[in-house]
């Protein structure tokens, strides 16, 4: 039996591995675990982003939501981030998206959001999935009948009530009609509301792949895909260039020379900012262990506490909300302003940068150099699956981990190994200052690891 979900909800190629009739089932499942305290028929929102497989799988969620009696509000093709805000702004029981992120368009997925708008706990989804599983055997879960079935609306104003919110975050910032602004929507869930949204703050806005046509989501473009908005931001001669994925969960950035700003960078900008405005909570930015090590030196340059976290947004979330804290996020540029939500959001993070550029009044190729990043070298060695875990206490490979460790000290630098999650690889990645060092020690590193595990 085989794990449906993974870090963020469940995913696979649409119609082979995440099929209708699954999609029907989680339907079901995700219905009675979310809403069985509630004592009336629960309303539920249902999102997708732009691929063809949107359409099918909606269906199929819808029909198994609505069998257990649930009212269904569609709202269309949407942001990530805007399920989760409509889902408190209009009281709803519990929410779905449909989107495989960044992935290539022929994967789709389905992520489940609580009534607060945060994604589920580890506990609730195995509750989800072992009812998937008992359902596929022997279906006993409720089926209503006549007019307790569920029933279908249409979302009308999910768009324009989640762009007012967007704004609303950014009231005093007016831009001058010669500040320009490019972005690239990844043929995906931004693709209608972006431009709209900073056309607002007077702004001029030009756009590219922004013409979803089922097929062409994260098809060479988007904060996965940087190259064309390197390009256009030249081109157009803009001030900042914003990148999206898929979704719009994550944003990456370009200065006006066309370099470009991953998500430490911009929480190196956006916590300064905010330090400023005595808005940044305990002066305390939350990354992971893969945030850049040059964050980590900016930190303590300006007063403030790095928090390193695991890989992935919900851990990120986790100690926000655990210590109070109002910023965290990935270099992917998946950044969550909590002032605002508890899921990172790329038009929402867009605004905070735009709004910390406007306000120092310098170009964003020199607010950047605020924080300077390490170099870093990422070396897979290939292992047994059964050793994959025996990197922490095999003295061959613990012996060369320490003496690399004492060497990267005096370049301020840092090494982490981990273990795949999903493959039988043991990952070697350092920072340090010397390029050339630190790829000679990583590779030294993997191949002992290799020869030992392998």
């Amino acid at each position: 039996m085989g794990k449906l979900f993974g870090t963020d909800g469940v995913r696979g190629v649409a119609n082979r591995e995440l099929t209708p009739e699954l999609a029907l089932r989680l339907g079901r499942a995700g219905a009675y675990v979310l809403t069985r305290e509630t004592h009336h028929a629960p309303k539920v929102l249902v999102a997708k982003d732009t691929r063809r497989s949107g359409e099918m799988l909606e269906a199929a969620l819808t029909a198994g939501l609505c069998s257990l009696g649930a009212q269904v509000y569609l709202a269309g093709d949407m942001p990530t981030p805007a399920v989760a805000y409509l889902i408190k702004a209009y009281k709803f029981d519990a929410g779905v998206m449909l989107s495989a992120s960044h992935n290539p368009m022929p994967d789709n997925g389905i992520k489940f959001f609580n009534s607060d708008g945060q994604k589920l706990s580890d506990a609730l989804e195995e509750e989800i999935e072992a009812l998937v599983y008992e359902i596929e055997a022997n279906d006993t879960l409720p089926r209503p009948e006549g007019a307790d079935i569920g029933i279908v609306q249409t979302c009308d104003r999910a768009e324009a009530d989640y762009a007012g919110f967007l704004l609303s975050t950014v009231p005093d910032v007016k831009l001058p009609a010669d500040f320009t602004i490019a972005l690239d929507c990844a043929n995906g869930a931004t693709s209608n509301i972006a431009s709209r949204v900073f056309m607002l703050l007077g702004a001029t806005v030009h756009t590219l792949h922004n013409n979803p046509d089922g097929l062409n989501i994260n098809d060479n473009c988007g904060s996965t895909h940087m190259d064309s908005l390197l390009e256009f931001v030249q081109e157009k001669g803009a001030d900042i260039g914003l990148a999206f994925d898929g979704d719009g969960d994550r944003m990456l950035a370009v200065d006006e020379k066309g370099n470009m700003l991953d998500g430490d960078a911009v929480m190196a900008i956006c916590g300064l900012s905010l330090k400023n405005r005595g808005a940044l909570a305990n002066d305390t930015i939350v990354g992971t262990v893969m945030s850049n090590q040059g964050l980590d030196v900016f930190c303590r340059e300006n007063d403030i506490t790095l928090v390193r976290t695991d890989v992935g947004d919900r851990y990120v979330l986790e100690k926000m909300l655990a210590d109070g804290l109002t910023l965290g996020g990935e270099q992917s540029g998946h950044v969550i302003f909590r002032q605002f939500a508890d899921t990172g959001d790329g038009i929402l993070t867009g605004l905070q940068l735009v709004a910390a550029l406007a306000a120092s009044g310098k170009p964003l190729s020199e607010l950047r150099k605020i924080m300077t990043d390490f170099p870093q070298v990422l070396v897979n060695a290939q292992v047994d699956t059964a050793k994959k875990n025996e990197f922490s206490t095999h003295p061959a490979v613990v012996s060369a981990q320490k003496e690399i460790e004492e060497k990267l000290a005096a370049q301020q630098g840092r090494i982490l190994v981990r273990p795949s999650g999903t493959e039988p690889l043991v990952r070697v990645m350092i920072e340090g200052r010397d390029q050339a060092q630190i790829t000679m020690w990583a590779q030294d590193l993997a191949q002992i690891i290799r020869t030992n595990l392998g």
